[in-house]
């Protein structure tokens, strides 16, 4: 099927359900999949935003904002992963946990709003990469529209621009926990400094970029014109010079560049 017939499978799909509550990031995907929903179910669709500590602070503000500029009716909840020590352990199995945390609450929801589907914004891509968070969703009944009409990311970038929704272009940003290798236990502290050190960078001007945490060693990750940024003598040497003040001992850019999941690539292999 083409993008705009899987876009019109989509409202189907929707519309079938009579009503639905979608686990919203603000990201493109959940971004895309509310917009549509509250297209055709009105005030029976419900965006549920998740702030917490592993949540870099702008998503939230740029989710609020988004979902009010976009007439979408939203609910921001606070949790905190930190608590559970299974996350905390930060084993290949931590986004299964905290899906499976969110997944409760959202069917608490569901229920007190008499909403009768969970959806969240996986694709069709989805499946081809390591997410355990997938597991916990058919556990709790979740479903994945987009990933039922065979979206992929770049047909809802697509689709998203034909829409004239800002969030067409918006790079990935996962939880900052995925920022820290399998084995490392997630801490308050390593959050901070990780978060911290992105927005930073994210003030030179890089859009596509991880930080990914090391113990003492940072290892940036940034496309191509980042990494052409990062190489200016001066912009270097007050980078590494900020990234040591927030408590590396080492700064380094990895020449293979940016890509999406590249702690998962031991796994995959």
């Amino acid at each position: 099927m083409k993008p705009a017939e899987k876009l019109a499978r989509l409202k189907e799909i929707l519309a079938e359900m009579g009503s639905a509550l979608i686990a919203y990031s603000g990201g493109t995907d959940s971004s895309f999949l509310a917009f549509v929903a509250s297209g055709v179910l009105g005030r029976r669709a419900l965006a549920v935003f998740e702030y917490s500590p592993v949540c870099p602070p702008q998503e939230r503000d740029e989710a609020k904002s988004l979902a009010e500029k976009l007439g979408i009716r939203y609910l921001i909840i606070e949790s905190d992963e930190l608590q559970n020590p299974l996350f905390v352990a930060n084993t290949q199995d931590r986004c299964y946990y905290c899906r499976q945390e969110l997944f409760h609450k959202l069917k608490e929801i569901a229920a007190a709003e008499k909403i009768d589907w969970i959806l969240d914004g996986s694709n069709f891509d989805d499946r081809d990469d390591f997410r355990p968070g997938r597991r916990a969703a058919a556990e709790l009944g979740v479903r994945s529209p987009l990933c039922e009409v065979g979206l992929t990311k770049d047909e809802i970038r697509k689709l998203s621009r034909d829409l004239a929704l800002p969030t067409w272009d918006k790079p990935a940003s996962p939880c900052l926990a995925s920022r820290i290798p399998y084995g490392t236990q997630v801490t308050r502290e390593i959050l901070n400094t990780i978060s911290e050190g992105e927005k930073y960078l994210r003030s030179l001007g890089m859009r596509e970029l991880r930080l990914r945490h090391h113990g003492d060693i940072a290892r940036i990750e940034v496309d191509m014109e980042g990494m052409a940024l990062l190489l200016d003598d001066g912009v270097r040497r007050q980078m590494v010079n900020k990234l040591k003040s927030l408590g590396y001992t080492y700064v380094t850019l990895d020449l293979a560049g940016y890509r999406s999941g590249s702690l998962n690539e031991k796994l995959l292999k």
